[in-house]
């Protein structure tokens, strides 16, 4: 007969190898998934954007499509190593970010005067990043990481602070 350890080591699985990230608990997966889909939303938008944009926007516009673009591939990386699925295409609100700017080019230029609602749509973001931050669950290297993340949302909209 084997010890009560023994058996009962046999019958748990070894989920945790060496090497192995830390498993995100749901409320924290549910929460990186909704910070990469709001993500996804935003860089359909400024894809579009760049497309669109006047050529003396055009660099701002790019700027903040390659950070979302960045954090896109880190948040789609974090999801896999945690076993999540990613979601390659976000949600409706993509959709709507792109029909929205490509409406606005045919009656407006996509210039400066867009920081407002640029500055909305990345408070909608910032809002994820600090719910995943605090989400229950979240491996101490992700709350790192997603701190970093949106600090650099935060330092972006400052160094563009004098479009407004």
């Amino acid at each position: 007969m084997l010890p009560p350890t023994t058996a009962s080591m046999m019958l748990t699985p070894d989920t945790a190898h060496e090497g192995d990230a830390p498993q995100a608990a749901p409320d924290a997966s549910e929460a990186l998934l909704n910070v990469q889909r709001r993500t996804v939303d935003a860089l359909v938008g400024y894809v579009k954007m760049v497309e669109k944009a006047e050529p003396e926007f055009r660099p701002v516009a790019d700027r903040f499509r390659a950070l979302h673009d960045r954090h896109n591939a880190a948040l789609t990386a974090m999801l896999i190593r945690h076993g999540a699925e990613p979601d390659a295409d976000g949600t409706f609100m993509g959709t709507v970010n792109k029909a929205v700017v490509s409406l606005r080019a045919l009656f407006d230029e996509i210039d400066e005067d867009v920081m407002d609602s640029i500055r909305n749509g990345e408070n909608h973001v910032m809002q994820a990043f600090d719910e995943a931050i605090i989400a229950n669950g979240m491996p101490p290297a992700d709350v790192t990481d997603l701190r970093d993340m949106r600090d650099e949302i935060v330092v972006l909209l400052q160094d563009t602070r004098h479009l407004d």
